[in-house]
């Protein structure tokens, strides 16, 4: 039988492919940009013929009805990363959180420590040879998709063909056909604040370094004042539009890069259609699984590799909180502390991971709260650690703390805090290391 004529035979429903999903099952759904919204509304549609679904996931667009109360005893979501849809699930009790480094989600589905027995996900048209593409999201959802008992794929003429690993049509299970645009996130403009902050991290970034990159004020920001630097390369959990301005300005080549040369390599992408079509049959990006891209044994091997990841708060020790606020957990590790040991780890020496935020978080209410704090909020888990940490950027300046003594660390994090919360920081400097700040 050709593979057209596979193809064909397991074309159906939505309400069909999902009747292959039994009640105890793990199903994991496609990442970010690559979760299919029919065939998870179908599932929930379909409910009451499920009792126990345990749902596995990272980042979802989706406004996570599967996890509201009413659905409790037919979906459980255990993920690795939470957003909007999902945190109250998980501060309600109504869902896991399972702390997980990304580049080891793959090798604990792999070695059967999560549970894996349907994959439910977006994918591309076959090429000639009948092979789809994982498109956005190869991440975990390439792993997944190995592990699974049943593949349900829903073929999307709008998601992009991208190289990288592929599955073929015999791996399919299930296929549904349906043209949907893809989510987008365009993105806003910087503030003033971004743009100091992305100042200070491009002026760390050398001619011919290699990044690491997420989505946010701050990650386009720090593009902004990239557009004079020459032969810059991408090894980056994901990419956005930004990228793609770069690229074609020259100023990202991937030349200098000493593997993976001449190819922007990442794990997921997520941005609006300008990056989906230029990501489109691109031979300049390779989009692969996170245990390849996120292993801090490949990225060590990256030279001047520069790394740039957000945080919630910073104490005086350089302790990093990226994922928590207090008990309530509010995202995940993600591929910060990946990147961060990867390029501590740089074989040439000249990684930097830089940790930039804002210095104050402003509440709804207008309550200020300094970032930089004497002591980490009770209950919050430490993302990055004292001894992994390496440079913190606000906009009032960059701290360098790798090697550094607490004295030193406190007195340069004070340095670059609010200047409304620098005399309160001090006293705490002075009572901690009994001297004059």
């Amino acid at each position: 039988m050709s593979w057209q004529e596979d193809y064909k035979s397991k074309l159906c429903t939505p309400e069909d492919a999902i009747k292959s999903i039994k009640s105890g099952d793990h199903v994991f759904f496609g990442h970010c940009v690559g979760e299919s919204q029919l065939l998870v509304n179908a599932l929930v549609a379909h409910a009451e013929d499920y009792r126990d679904v345990t749902i596995h996931h990272m980042v979802t667009l989706s406004p996570g009805v599967y996890t509201r109360p009413e659905y409790e005893k037919n979906f459980r979501c255990d993920l690795i990363f939470c957003g909007g849809g999902t945190r109250g699930a998980i501060a309600d009790g109504r869902g896991d959180y399972t702390p997980c480094f990304f580049h080891e989600y793959p090798i604990l589905i792999r070695r059967g420590v999560i549970p894996c027995d349907a994959l439910v996900t977006m994918v591309s048209p076959p090429d000639e040879e009948g092979y789809v593409s994982l498109g956005t999201s190869v991440d975990y959802t390439y792993q997944s998709a190995k592990s699974a008992k049943v593949i349900i794929a829903h073929v999307n003429d709008r998601m992009p063909y991208t190289y990288g690993e592929k599955l073929h049509v015999s791996e399919l299970t299930h296929i549904v056909e349906a043209s949907e645009e893809l989510a987008e996130n365009p993105g806003l403009k910087c503030s003033e604040v971004e743009e100091k902050i992305g100042s200070n991290c491009a002026s760390l970034i050398e001619d011919g370094a290699t990044l690491q990159l997420g989505i946010g004020g701050i990650p386009d920001a720090v593009m902004m004042f990239l557009g004079d630097k020459k032969d810059l390369g991408i090894h980056s959990e994901m990419i956005a539009d930004g990228t793609v301005a770069l690229f074609e300005k020259g100023v990202i080549t991937n030349a200098k890069k000493n593997f993976d040369q001449g190819k922007m390599v990442v794990t997921f992408l997520m941005g609006t259609r300008k990056l989906y079509d230029f990501v489109d049959h691109n031979p300049a990006v390779e989009v692969r699984p996170v245990d390849y891209v996120n292993h801090p044994a490949v990225i060590m091997k990256q030279h001047n590799l520069i790394s740039i990841n957000s945080a919630i708060q910073v104490d005086l020790q350089g302790q990093v909180v990226a994922d928590s606020m207090g008990l309530k957990q509010f995202s995940g590790v993600g591929g910060q502390v990946d990147f961060v040991r990867g390029a501590a780890m740089s074989e040439d020496g000249k990684g930097k991971a830089i940790i930039a935020m804002p210095s104050l978080t402003i509440k709804k209410d207008g309550t200020r709260i300094s970032k930089i704090t004497p002591l980490i909020t009770e209950g919050a888990a430490i993302t990055t650690s004292r001894n992994d940490v390496d440079y913190v950027i606000t906009e009032y300046g960059i701290a360098q703390l790798k090697g550094q003594n607490l004295r030193t660390r406190a007195r340069r994090l004070i340095d670059i805090a609010h200047p409304d919360f620098r005399a309160e920081l001090a006293d705490e400097f002075e009572k901690r290391f009994r001297q004059k700040y």
